[in-house]
């Protein structure tokens, strides 16, 4: 199972949710997933009908930001920028079962979600600071740049944060197992972290064929370890 470290630097700021799944079907998608998709955006859009009218769906988002250092209003979380497609009508693109899935989750919980190939990770993981010059190629993006932001970074360098994944971990036609990351901020309930976890695998399951092999959370009972331990499946 994969193991988290998270910067104790980050002790009372972020809450993390972590799920893992193999045995994927990756290309295409079902009807169940379009109609899930269909459904989360017209009860989106039909409550909202401008982004501003949503703040109190991105203010968990944002907390995360301002804790970590962020500005939301200059550098979106990407559940933000999701939900304000909906409202707009803009669309949501479609990509394959599980980045869908994975979107429509991120919209559901209005936080944001990493998903990564675990395949593609070079285990173990740490939350850290990037360092100067740090950064990676991104999806949609020459380059991301994570000097002096917290970023997921294993032994090759980083590869994730709250707004951007990167394009070495992401998910192919040819991946088989996958890693989520649900990014929330310390405030955030850790029975409805739990649910989201329980709800997006289960989605996984439905959509893509999963099989749920693990979940992992940070903080654990003593805060300020830094660590996290997997949880097996129940």
């Amino acid at each position: 199972m994969a193991i988290i470290e998270v910067d104790t630097a980050l002790a009372g700021k972020i809450a993390l949710g972590i799920l893992q799944a193999e045995n994927l079907t990756v290309t295409g998608t079902s009807p169940e997933l379009e109609e899930s998709l269909a459904s989360l955006s017209q009860k989106i859009s039909k409550t909202y009908g401008q982004p501003p009218e949503a703040r109190v769906l991105f203010a968990p988002a944002r907390e995360l930001y301002r804790a970590i250092g962020l500005d939301p209003t200059r550098r979106r979380p990407s559940s933000e920028a999701l939900i304000r497609r909906v409202i707009k009508g803009t669309g949501l693109y479609r990509i394959n079962r599980v980045v869908d899935t994975c979107n429509l989750c991120s919209i559901d919980f209005a936080l944001s979600i990493g998903l990564y190939d675990t395949a593609e990770v070079q285990w173990p993981v740490e939350l850290r600071l990037g360092t100067e010059g740090e950064g990676y190629k991104g999806l949609g993006k020459d380059h991301v740049n994570v000097s002096g932001r917290w970023t997921l970074a294993d032994r090759i360098g980083p590869f994730g944060n709250p707004s951007s994944d990167s394009f070495r971990t992401c998910i192919r036609e040819t991946t088989r197992a996958c890693t989520f990351v649900i990014y929330a901020p310390a405030s955030y309930p850790r029975e409805r972290l739990e649910e989201h976890l329980r709800v997006a695998g289960e989605r996984l399951a439905t959509f893509a064929g999963a099989t749920v092999v693990g979940y992992e959370f940070f903080p654990i009972a003593d805060p300020l370890t830094g660590t996290s331990e997997m949880n097996p499946r129940v």
